[in-house]
């Protein structure tokens, strides 16, 4: 019968197909071989129709439902042949998923021994801790102590500030600021990430800069990746790593407000520099410590802050121009090593240079400051006294103003420092709300 040669062709290329490559195209040819059947079916039906208006519905029937279990098994066989080893989600799912731009959270795949999430929104959007991760390690804590006075069988504390390793031998790079102006007495140390804690000393400094390179003697350390300032785009992300407040490894977030913010309309003299502006927090401690972009890598050095959301950083391609002079610097005293000289004396201030703008300020803002006399036009403002230093033993204290030493006029704080370089000691004409007074400080070695 044609019918029975056509059912018989459906089922042997049905078969046929059930080692073929893809599942998609052997359930395609099995439609095309059940619309035969169907095709087969209806001839059969009509020419049973012709031979009898009272035809066997039963026979036809039975026939139907034969053919149509057939075609079941056959595909059922098919489907787990190929659906063993997932072949069919995996050709099938990734054109559905693709039609939305968030994974689905119910996703799971299995592993070690269980089943976890495929896509965590906090992993595939914690950006800035993935790049803090890579750039914590490198961060260190610098503390001063000063081991003449001692607070309890303990040297006292000074100051403190961050800092970061640039190379695996011991050298890390922080502000000048903050290894600066101490007296001899004072010893240096760096903490670094894992707790253990090693004595610095400083191997180079650029007050004019604000950098300063500290060695300490540790070897196989892992330095931080240096990026490039150059490319530095306001509005990008940006963290900056440090000790504020003397609370190790602290992160701060933020975005670069500004890419190339002169010294000069920043009001510091002496300094060709384009600082990068940014709203990450940057507080005491922080200084010295590194902004860092996405990458990792660091982009500048933590130096300043005016106010809350107003932070400046320093460069790094700044740093890597200092850190190569500093390396040239080091291997020429290498071969031809300078006799030593006297170095510069502790005083123990924090100093700002008065400008005709800062005095204005000073005077609208009442109190004590108001009663600055109008023949002041230049001097040097103390901003801060350092507890138990010359200076506070003499009797300085922030908010004077030193207009003379050893009857030489004092237009900027580098004449302070020149005048430190001198033997003696130094006769200070102090005004102190609107009076002048004569103050003796003797200098520590």
């Amino acid at each position: 019968m044609p019918f029975m040669r056509r059912f018989g062709s459906v089922i042997a290329q049905s078969w046929a197909t059930k080692h073929q490559k893809h599942y998609v195209a052997s359930l395609q040819s099995l439609s095309r071989n059940a619309s035969h059947t169907v095709s087969a079916a209806k001839d059969c039906q009509k020419g049973n129709d012709r031979n009898s208006n009272h035809g066997s519905s039963y026979t036809r029937t039975a026939l139907g439902l034969g053919a149509g279990l057939i075609v079941g098994a056959t595909a059922k066989t098919l489907y787990d042949e190929r659906t063993k080893d997932k072949e069919f989600p995996k050709g099938i799912l990734p054109a559905v998923q693709a039609s939305s731009p968030l994974p689905p959270e119910d996703v799971s795949v299995a592993g070690n021994g269980g089943t976890s999430p495929f896509f965590r929104k906090r992993d595939m959007y914690n950006f800035v801790a993935d790049a803090v991760e890579k750039a914590s390690g490198g961060v260190v804590f610098i503390s001063i102590n000063d081991t003449r006075r001692h607070i309890i069988r303990q040297s006292q504390h000074l100051s403190n500030g961050s800092g970061f390793i640039v190379s695996e031998d011991g050298l890390i790079l922080t502000n000048a600021h903050v290894v600066s102006n101490f007296p001899k007495s004072v010893e240096i140390k760096v903490r670094l990430i894992d707790g253990k804690e090693y004595s610095a000393v400083v191997e180079e400094i650029d007050t004019a800069s604000d950098l300063a390179l500290l060695r300490i003697n540790c070897k196989g350390l892992t330095p931080l990746k240096l990026g490039n300032s150059s490319g530095v785009r306001p509005g990008e992300f940006v963290a900056a790593l440090g000790c504020p407040l003397s609370l190790s490894n602290s992160v701060t977030l933020g975005v670069v407000s500004s890419a190339d913010r002169g010294s000069v309309e920043l009001g510091l003299r002496g300094k060709d520099m384009q600082y990068i502006q940014t709203d990450a927090a940057i507080t005491f401690g922080n200084s010295g410590g590194p902004l860092i972009n996405l990458d990792g890598e660091v982009i500048g050095i933590n130096s300043m802050t005016v106010t809350s959301g107003i932070s400046f950083a320093i460069p790094v391609d700044h740093a890597k121009e200092f850190m190569k002079k500093a390396e040239k610097k080091r291997v020429d005293l290498a071969k031809y090593p300078k006799p030593s000289t006297s170095q510069r004396r502790y005083l123990g201030v924090t100093m700002l240079t008065l400008t005709k703008s800062i005095l204005q300020e000073l005077q609208s803002r009442g109190g004590p400051m108001s009663s600055i006399p109008s023949d002041i036009t230049q001097g040097v403002f103390i901003w801060k006294v350092v507890v138990g230093s010359p200076a506070y033993q003499s009797g300085l204290i922030p908010g004077d103003i030193i207009t003379h030493i050893n009857n030489e006029p004092v237009a900027s704080s580098r004449d302070v420092y020149r005048s430190l370089e001198h033997k003696g000691d130094l006769v200070m004409v102090v005004v102190r709300n609107g009076q002048r007074y004569k103050v003796i400080v003797s200098p520590e070695e």
